[in-house]
């Protein structure tokens, strides 16, 4: 199976194309709540210690926040640890030592040549997606031993908007990628090299179990589980597919059956070796856990069915192309329905033309981690299988199962699959002739291709022009206010800690867009505005409240009337400057008296 020259040149210009929109207008979309966070737990602080600076009824300068996202004076590497240990245990501290250790080596050259700090954080997930590509060819390599799958499949991955779209977030999903990818790789590898060297002879078994380069190449495969764990507790999803397959196989594939005990062996024990060395985060878990659940109780919200499948259907999809109308717009689903219906077709395709040990891969990296997720969801109650970042486990497999089904359609002998004789005065040859059905069928297949292409390219460039993107959760609409507020005269934002307890995060986020000589009123509590100095402070301002907690936004409109909203989805709101001008009046009027 092989591609056209033309083909095979087209394909590796778009591989070239996809790295490139990688870091096009890395700094333009806006630097949500986690990405705040990546920062502040790489630079060493805690949000506690944070909070208790900030929120002390003062009013301070918007770029007051910055210093937070940079390395903190003094500390070392292990604050950066102990933050993440003491209120975000859930997330091992690898990538953010990683983004540490990036921040302080070219932090200030990239600064001042792209004039953001920006450009610091996110080059490094958008440096590390790069390595996908190539663990992505040596994957497809080694399931299909064919160079034109593995080139499509680099492809697909090199062109994913959502691949491309999480390269750029200053957050460890793409490299979270990476180790799902190669450690796949490595697995697949060493059962392959061992089964070769262990199927000759039973002498040659046992010699395969003592040889070093077999302890190797598990060792490899040891090592790449242990730094996908420290990168993400959910890698623990691709480790349980991969225990899925390996038994699967062990059991189904006559060929594995001799070699189930040695295999099981040496699988069991590159696991326990890397759980392991991933115990100390596994105890720092533990100790941590009620704090790990408060962090994330955002998942234990229970919706619907229909929620769950619109959700399913935009994250699977996301892959080819990515073009949102609105979540309620029935156009954003419909126009996924074909790549979802290619996909569903491409793994019917495969588990119907490849040997086992092949689609048995392919099935158990999606399925596994995908029911891992969402039966507890639809049973227990809970969301995580509609959060698309995490299933990153389930989407190689997905790109894996299209580049076979494509590939399969474009092959040239698919196209020439009958031959002609040629007589001359010397000898006799053979050339290929067309197939017209073959022919057309591939050129409609190819017509597909272009249109996945243009799918996924045109998302591309849409993500890239973008202010924000569907990814931005909670800080979506985060440009919006900051463009509304660096129109109003004289602005004054107002805030405490939020009812969520996320302000922290989204004020640190509009930092970065918000004009340097607005003033933040951070409030400690919400009496604090019933008080002269808080009447004096905003004297003279437009004043802004910005996702005020309950308890605030009822004392503000006790003291000074019904508020504006003036932003539905950000919350904010807008003290009328009349009923403040009543209110100094009426003061003054009892002063006299």
């Amino acid at each position: 199976m092989r591609f056209p020259r033309w083909l095979t040149g087209v394909l590796i210009g778009l591989i070239v194309l996809g790295i490139v929109f990688r870091f096009v207008n890395l700094n333009h979309k806006v630097y949500w709540h986690d990405e705040v966070y990546t920062s502040l737990r790489a630079s060493g602080y805690t949000r506690g210690e944070i909070d208790q600076a900030l929120f002390q009824n003062h009013a301070l300068p918007i770029g007051a926040l910055q210093q937070y996202q940079q390395i903190k004076p003094g500390s070392t590497a292990m604050d950066t640890v102990r933050s993440l240990a003491l209120e975000d245990p859930q997330h091992p501290p690898l990538y953010f030592l990683l983004t540490r250790g990036w921040m302080q080596a070219v932090g200030a050259p990239l600064t001042y040549l792209f004039k953001s700090p920006l450009s610091v954080t996110r080059s490094l997930p958008a440096l590390l997606s790069l390595l996908a590509l190539p663990a992505m060819y040596g994957l497809a390599w080694e399931l299909f031993a064919c160079p034109a799958v593995a080139l499509l499949a680099t492809t697909l991955m090199a062109l994913s908007p959502y691949d491309v779209l999480f390269a750029q977030t200053a957050r460890q999903y793409s490299f979270l990628t990476v180790m799902v990818i190669a450690s796949s790789f490595l697995l697949l590898r060493a059962i392959r090299l061992f089964q070769t060297a262990a199927s000759q002879s039973a002498n040659a078994q046992r010699h395969a179990m003592r040889h070093p380069k077999t302890w190797l190449n598990w060792g490899l495969y040891a090592l790449a589980i242990a730094i996908g764990l420290y990168t993400h507790p959910f890698f623990g999803l691709t480790i349980a597919s991969h225990v899925v397959y390996v038994v699967g196989c062990l059991v189904w594939e006559p060929r594995l059956r001799k070699q189930s005990a040695a295999m099981l062996k040496l699988f069991g024990s590159a696991i326990a070796l890397a759980v392991l060395s991933f115990s100390p985060w596994l105890v720092v878990m533990l100790v941590n856990w009620r704090r790990a659940v408060a962090t994330t109780d955002w998942t234990q919200v229970v919706p619907g069915l229909t929620y769950f499948l619109k959700l399913w259907g935009l994250s699977f999809s996301s892959l080819f192309v990515d073009l949102d109308f609105g979540f309620d717009n029935p156009l954003t689903y419909l126009i996924r329905l074909p790549f979802l219906l290619l996909t569903g077709i491409a793994l019917y395709t495969l588990c119907r033309r490849t040997a086992l040990p092949t689609w048995l891969f392919v099935v158990t990296s999606i399925a596994v981690p995908f029911l891992l997720l969402a039966l507890p969801d639809l049973i227990l109650g809970g969301k995580r299988s509609a959060v698309s970042r995490y299933l990153v486990s389930c989407y190689p497999g997905v790109q894996l199962a299209v580049a076979y089904f494509l590939a399969h359609q474009l092959a040239i002998k698919r196209v020439y699959s009958g031959r002609s004789r040629v007589l001359t005065n010397t000898h006799t040859s053979y050339t290929l002739r067309p197939t017209p059905h073959a022919f057309w069928q591939t050129w409609f297949w190819r017509g597909v291709l272009a249109v996945l292409v243009l799918a996924s390219v045109t998302s591309l460039t849409m993500s890239a022009l973008a202010d924000s993107w569907w990814n931005k959760d909670l800080s979506y609409s985060n440009h919006q206010t900051a463009d509304l507020l660096n129109k109003i005269p004289a602005p004054m934002v107002i805030s405490d800690i939020g009812d969520d307890y996320t302000n922290t995060g989204d004020l640190i986020s509009l930092s970065y867009r918000l004009r340097a000589d607005i003033p933040l009123l951070l409030l400690q509590d919400s009496g604090f505005v019933t008080s002269q100095e808080f009447q004096t402070k905003i004297q003279g301002k437009t004043a802004i409240a910005f996702r005020p907690t309950q308890s605030l936004q009822q004392v503000l409109a006790q003291r000074y009337g019904k508020l504006t909203q003036i932003l539905a989805v950000e919350r904010l709101w807008e003290i009328p400057p009349a009923q403040l001008k009543k209110i100094d009046k009426n003061k003054s009027i009892k002063k006299k008296d």
